[in-house]
């Protein structure tokens, strides 16, 4: 039989057959991934094939391939990655200005996974209805920058509801993930754009305005024709296989400039006639975004995974 993996608990997974039927399954035997040293071989999204034994106990024997995904650094096996989700039409990036801060190194990370793995990505500015007017104005400044850059960027509250109206238009008969830093507000959200679903939400810790962990795993939520994926809170994202000469490529004004570097192998750090450097001079690229690259650039040092970006 084949199906949909539509949750993860870690040890085991629901599998939605294509005639509608729901198995809970193992994975069957040492099966891994050809190529990819992952600490969760199936990941919510993927399309499997699965058997059943004489006792009825049901296993995933087969992934089918993968158009997509999203990839991050193994917070504590630096050497392996976790899949946050396989097979996905769009991500919605969850942040905040405050309560809590999503750094803008995490936003640029989240991104250029994205784009190295070909997932259109839309930032959700969440918690509008909490900002002061200082932390308005900054808000506005991200999303302007972002969007020069040519991200969809949406203000809302999902606590108020206001601006939802205008994110639900961008879901029917999509697959969309639903990621951000533990605290600012996915469980909420989707208790809003899906009525009933009832998760369980919590209060952000006053002593060091964090998240704190509500979903403990991953899952996809029917919307209409539609799949949200729920993902547990992130706190860091380290970045997995990327070659720093690829890593230009995933950062879209960078690398709009770098196409008229002196040297076809710049590394936008010293060289001369770099015109990524000149523009940066230019003000024609922001600097929270090139010390997001410039930290990408140093991701071989394997002990920076376990620290929080």
């Amino acid at each position: 039989m084949c199906g949909l993996v539509i949750k993860n608990t870690g040890s085991w997974y629901t599998v939605r057959t294509d005639d509608g039927q729901l198995f809970e399954c193992k994975v069957k035997g040492n099966f891994r991934l050809k190529g990819i040293r992952s600490t969760n071989p199936v990941a919510v999204g993927d399309r499997v094939k699965i058997i059943t034994n004489q006792e009825g106990t049901a296993f995933i024997t087969e992934i089918e391939d993968r158009r997509n995904y999203i990839i991050r650094k193994s917070i504590n096996l630096s050497k392996q990655s976790h899949i946050i989700a396989a097979n996905v039409d769009q991500a919605l990036l969850v942040v905040t200005i405050n309560y809590p801060e999503t750094s803008t190194t995490f936003i640029d990370r989240f991104l250029a996974s994205a784009e190295a793995y070909r997932v259109p990505v839309i930032l959700i500015f969440n918690k509008t209805d909490l900002l002061n007017t200082d932390e308005a104005h900054y808000q506005q400044m991200m999303i302007t920058l972002y969007e020069t850059i040519g991200y969809q960027c949406l203000p809302i509250s999902a606590e108020t509801g206001e601006g939802v109206d205008a994110l639900k238009k961008l879901l029917p008969d999509k697959i969309t993930l639903l990621s951000g830093n533990s605290g600012v507000g996915k469980s909420t959200l989707i208790n809003r754009l899906v009525p009933g679903v009832n998760l369980r939400t919590s209060e952000i810790s006053d002593a060091h305005n964090t998240g704190l962990h509500t979903t403990t795993f991953s899952e996809m939520i029917p919307l209409g024709d539609g799949w949200l994926i729920d993902t547990p809170g992130i706190k860091g994202f380290g970045t997995f296989d990327m070659e720093p000469e690829e890593l230009t490529s995933y950062f879209k004004e960078i690398f709009h400039f770098s196409q008229d570097c002196r040297f076809s192998n710049c590394t936008h750090t010293h060289e001369p006639g770099c015109a990524v450097l000149k523009a940066i001079e230019d003000h024609l690229i922001a600097p929270s975004r090139y010390q997001s690259y410039l930290s990408m650039l140093n991701d071989k040092d394997e002990s920076k995974y376990r620290e929080a970006f």
